[in-house]
């Protein structure tokens, strides 16, 4: 059974503009403090099927994982698995056009490995809590002064 993290921000730029930035995996770390790179390693556009290797900081050493869209449908879906040695999540976006900007909603459901089946309850409140942050950093990225940010990799 697996632990499921959600929750909703609303970001006032378009739904188009905010999916689309959100799809291309290579643009979190300029959005996530805890996240040290991603790459695409597969080939063609981003879409249904790209995948990408990340590394993010946790606990003072770095932790790969490879993350995987296995849903697209733009403007309003994203789907996605990431596997790493601890746990495996499965997760959705969805974006929804409101006044003044794009509701974004997520649900995570993580599968813990191992001895880190027993720390399922204490992933979840610390991934809500870092989720949150995650995205409140994207509606300030998003959100600041001056032309959109480019949905490529800076």
């Amino acid at each position: 059974m697996a632990d499921r993290i959600v929750g909703q921000i609303v970001i006032n730029r378009p739904v188009e503009e905010v999916f689309d930035f959100v799809a291309d995996e290579c643009n979190e770390p300029r959005y996530n403090p805890r996240m040290v790179r991603a790459e695409r390693i597969s080939a063609g556009p981003v879409g249904l099927g790209s995948r990408y290797h990340a590394e993010t900081r946790s606990m003072g050493r770095t932790v790969g994982m490879d993350i995987q869209n296995t849903d697209y449908r733009r403007p309003c879906a994203l789907g996605s698995t990431t596997h790493l040695a601890a746990m495996d999540i499965h997760g959705t976006l969805t974006f929804e056009p409101v006044p003044g900007g794009t509701l974004m909603k997520w649900v995570w459901d993580l599968y813990p490995k191992g001895a880190f089946k027993l720390m399922g309850p204490f992933a979840v409140r610390l991934g809500r809590r870092q989720e949150q942050a995650i995205w409140t950093d994207l509606k300030e990225l998003l959100e600041s002064s001056g032309p959109a940010p480019s949905a490529k990799a800076g």
